[in-house]
């Protein structure tokens, strides 16, 4: 009896244990493909992880590259100065129309430019500023191996304060189709004028070729050569295109020239002289009495004072035709004219000291030299 007891608890011993070992090589089982399957959830994650890598390596790259690429590009610009050209002629398709174009005056004048869509200038450099008080324009051309242009934009610009930059814009209008010229302005002005040119107080344009007419078969008189009527009449031009560009960006505009220094605080003068004039009944104020140099025009007569200039632009410089205007506008038939002179003098007003004196002495005419000076500097 006790035999059998022993041996049922042997029997009972063994189940209990191959039951435990089942138990546990099931779980060790179970164990073994949980860890398979996180081992492969691992490798698989690794790998995702090795591609995310590698793309963001790749995409790093190409950005390395792209900055590169962008500061390179960047860097030509600042040390070539052909790469700041930006040509913003043509900008308009042909089929496009441009409201408000202050050039297509110069379409009843000059029949060859009926056939241009939009006549604008080369912007060389700038901003493009508008909604200003003064336009500044200086009309430059090549002068062999003289140049006065750095040293009258030294003189203009470095002689207004910071709140009188912001409201106006100096026009450099490059009216020479000599190339090295072009480039040597847009050079110097880059270099010398960085902070101007960022901040719009300062502008380069260039005028088109095709503005020209034919100047070959124009009159010529007794008294001048072919070159020098050509000449006269080119700077006539030039001075209507600066004028047109100019019109629309401030409510006055500044005629000055190339080759002039300007007094210290002159734009402050300038700007009080024009606020205290009592009457609005003026049609230009002279800074200057030297020919075309520190006039100052109300904007809104400027495309009158175009037209009437292209009429005669054949037949006499710029500021003998300001003078006539003067005669055709105010000047009533039958008049003394002592009685018009008076009437002139209240519509054209001398500022004394004058603000601007002409230094240059080699003329932008080849092979001549002026030594013309403003007594009332």
């Amino acid at each position: 009896m006790r035999t059998k007891h022993v041996n049922v608890l042997i029997a009972l011993a063994a189940f209990v244990l191959f039951s435990f070992s089942c138990f546990c090589i099931s779980r060790m089982t179970q164990t073994s493909n949980q860890l398979i399957n996180c081992r492969n959830h691992i490798l698989e994650f690794k790998e995702k992880i090795l591609r995310l890598k590698n793309k963001t390596e790749r995409n790093r790259q190409e950005l390395i590259n792209a900055l590169s690429k962008m500061k390179y590009e960047m860097t030509q610009r600042e040390n070539t100065s052909t790469d700041l050209v930006e040509k913003k002629m043509n900008t308009l398709g042909k089929d496009e129309t441009v409201s408000n174009n202050t050039f297509e005056v110069l379409k009843f004048f000059f029949p060859h430019l009926r056939k241009v869509g939009r006549i604008y200038p080369d912007v060389i450099i700038g901003k493009e500023k508008t909604g200003v008080s003064f336009a500044l324009g200086i009309s430059t051309v090549s002068r062999g191996n003289q140049s006065y242009l750095k040293q009258t934009l030294n003189s203009v610009v470095s002689r207004m304060t910071l709140s009188e930059e912001k409201d106006s814009v100096v026009i450099v209008s490059v009216a020479d189709r000599n190339e090295d010229y072009l480039k040597s302005v847009v050079d110097m002005i880059t270099k010398r004028f960085k902070r101007q040119l960022k901040s719009g107080s300062l502008e380069v344009i260039s005028i088109p070729a095709f503005f020209y007419p034919n100047m070959l078969h124009v009159k010529q008189s007794t008294e001048d050569s072919g070159k020098l009527v050509s000449w006269r009449i080119k700077q006539v031009l030039d001075f209507c295109f600066l004028m047109l560009y100019a019109q629309p960006k401030a409510m006055y505009y500044l005629q000055l020239e190339d080759d002039i220094v300007a007094k210290k605080m002159y734009f402050t003068k300038i700007t009080d002289f024009v606020h205290n004039i009592t009457s609005n009944n003026w049609f230009y104020i002279e800074f200057s009495i030297l020919g075309f140099i520190g006039k100052l025009f109300k904007s809104e007569d400027l495309t009158d004072l175009v037209r009437f200039f292209l009429m005669f632009y054949k037949d006499k410089p710029i500021d003998l035709l300001l003078g006539d205007i003067f005669q055709v506008k105010m000047c009533n038939p039958g008049e003394t004219p002592e009685k018009c002179a008076e009437r002139n003098k209240q519509i054209r007003i001398r500022y004394k000291p004058s603000l601007f004196q002409h230094v240059g002495i080699q003329s932008s005419f080849p092979g001549r030299e002026q030594y013309s000076k403003d007594i009332y500097y």
